[in-house]
């Protein structure tokens, strides 16, 4: 089957989150089956990047964009000529989709308010190639950017969800906010997301050095987008909360700013002293990141809306307890097990990490816990739910085609 997978940020931009992790893993199970897969996406820099990358394949030059092949997923970067945050303009899409669509089966659109989702959508269904919708958790605007982003789902977005052939939602959280924004729970396919760890975890200590914290510190550790939605000022507000202890407890912030909110956390860190135990890193990817996870005693996802949450099952596969919210999709998945979900308040939070770093009986059982959470949590099941509907899909497209042609004069 060929397939052609849609998304805003692809890999090596591992800055954006959790999609470009979660379509590369869904694209090179897939092409381990045996699939065609192509991945379109923006070229956020690609060329500059994987020179930067030892080991990386080159890109090469291609009429549309820089293209290169990593674990048999070709993958198609669009030149961006303007960019608002992470959407962007692509002048040399309409020129691939003309150019290369109908060679597709079928085609896999991940996340909202951009333009590659709405014009390969349409283009998808002018030719009757049906097209899957994945709108990691972006369906209900929140936070910032409100009027925009109704004005998309007004002009855009609308159309492209109610003409998918499906929708995935990666927990019932997700599917719930679909069914009550207008979409029919037939079209909803339940799947959820995975993790891949490393085949062997970075020793502990690294991430500490790189950032001055005492080994025998107990280490919280946030990591993500610095963004109001997933609520990192919420969480310094409760780790402000925690009463003084030896050794101390510190705080580090491992991601992104996004809109300004890495300057507010460092003035808020200040306001509270306790500026002197918060620490802050950029977006880490590879070793870096999971040095990140093995290195912190517990780690908190303080989301006030996650529709998974792809981050606590990395923490669960590098073996350390999470802390998480109850408006996040994997709670379900990992409470009781390896994880406590709390309300989303900072004294919840406070109280919670308190006593999960004072209770070693309880530590330790989610700390045992993560190994039996993160075997629940490959990828394997996910890919397979996909290769089953995209055949299900593509032969009902077929047929109906099928059948079509024989009804003709």
């Amino acid at each position: 089957m060929r397939i052609l997978n849609v998304t805003q940020s692809y890999a090596p931009f591992f800055e954006f989150g959790g999609p470009p992790e979660k379509v590369r893993a869904l694209s090179e199970g897939l092409a381990q089956l045996g699939h065609e897969v192509t991945v379109l996406t923006a070229d956020w820099g690609v060329e500059r990047r994987v020179t930067e990358l030892p080991g990386e394949p080159p890109t090469e030059n291609s009429p549309f964009g820089k293209r290169r092949e990593v674990r048999g997923v070709k993958a198609i970067y669009l030149a961006n000529w303007f960019h608002y945050h992470a959407a962007s303009w692509n002048p040399a899409l309409p020129r691939y989709l003309r150019a290369r669509l109908q060679n597709f089966d079928i085609v896999h659109i991940f996340g909202l308010y951009d333009l590659l989702g709405p014009r390969t959508a349409a283009e998808s269904q002018k030719r009757k190639i049906p097209y899957v919708v994945e709108p990691i958790g972006m369906f209900v605007p929140i936070v910032r950017n409100l009027l925009l982003k109704r004005a998309y789902h007004r002009f855009l977005g609308n159309h492209m969800l109610q003409n998918a052939a499906a929708l995935i939602a990666t927990a019932e959280q997700e599917k719930s906010e679909l069914i009550a924004g207008g979409i029919s729970p037939e079209k909803i396919v339940l799947r959820r997301n995975g993790v891949a760890a490393p085949v062997s975890l970075p020793e502990r200590g690294i991430f500490r050095k790189s950032l001055g914290i005492p080994s025998d510190a107990k280490l919280i550790l946030f990591l993500g987008r610095l963004s109001q939605k997933k609520s990192p000022d919420l969480l310094l507000q409760a780790f402000a909360q925690i009463p003084s202890s030896s050794p101390p407890v510190h705080l580090a912030f491992v991601g992104p700013d996004e809109s300004g909110m890495l300057a507010r956390l460092h003035q808020m860190a200040e306001q509270l002293k306790v500026a002197l135990r918060v620490h802050f890193s950029g977006p880490l990817s590879g070793n870096p990141k999971w040095s990140a996870y093995c290195d912190a005693d517990i780690f908190v996802l303080p989301s006030q809306n996650e529709n998974f949450g792809n981050t606590a099952a990395e923490s669960v596969a590098a073996g350390t307890p999470v802390i998480v919210t109850d408006q996040c999709g994997i709670a379900p998945l990992l409470d009781g097990v390896a994880a406590i979900t709390v309300p989303h308040s900072a004294s919840s939070l406070a109280q919670t990490m308190s006593n999960l770093l004072n209770n070693p009986t309880l530590y330790a059982q989610l700390k045992n816990g993560c190994a039996t959470a993160a075997q629940r949590l490959d990828w394997g099941l996910p890919i397979r739910e996909m290769d089953s509907l995209y055949r299900k899909l593509a032969g009902l497209a077929t047929s109906q085609e099928k059948r079509a042609l024989g009804s003709q004069p």
